[in-house]
């Protein structure tokens, strides 16, 4: 398959596909006239890597979890220990968004919205430094 086919069935840019080839989650062959020639294993690297992106894993991830899916002797105890990882990243993101919601809740909450010029808003983003919570 050429790199067109490829992209229109792992619905990945053209772009993407050759990044992927270039840092090694991909080898297509190369034809004579230098053509890549992509392979169905080819897809389904493509489509797994596709698939693990939109999870929330690192390109270095994909090519961890890339080697386990091509170790037929792998241990399933790798494969969920790489995905409780990605679960405690999670869980840690959603406590610092929770934590920004509250901060923003709170500045939001003091601003009247009005046409007065004064805002506790502006007040509180110029007024914070590092490490700073709510007012």
């Amino acid at each position: 398959m050429n790199i067109g086919t490829v992209a229109r069935r792992a619905n990945l840019p053209p772009k993407t596909i050759r990044y992927y080839e270039d840092i090694e989650l991909v080898k297509p062959a190369r034809l004579k006239n230098g053509y890549r020639s992509y392979s169905e294993s080819d897809m389904h690297r493509l489509r797994f890597v596709q698939r693990a992106r939109s999870l929330g894993f690192t390109i270095e991830e994909c090519r961890l979890l890339l080697s386990l899916y091509d170790d037929e002797n792998r241990a399933s105890a790798d494969v969920k220990a790489i995905a409780l990882d990605k679960i405690a990243e999670v869980d840690r993101k959603i406590g610092e968004l929770k934590s920004l919601r509250a901060t923003l809740s709170e500045l939001a909450a003091h601003c009247h919205g009005d046409d007065r010029p004064d805002c506790p808003i502006i007040e509180g983003l110029a007024n914070s430094g590092p490490g700073a919570g709510p007012m």
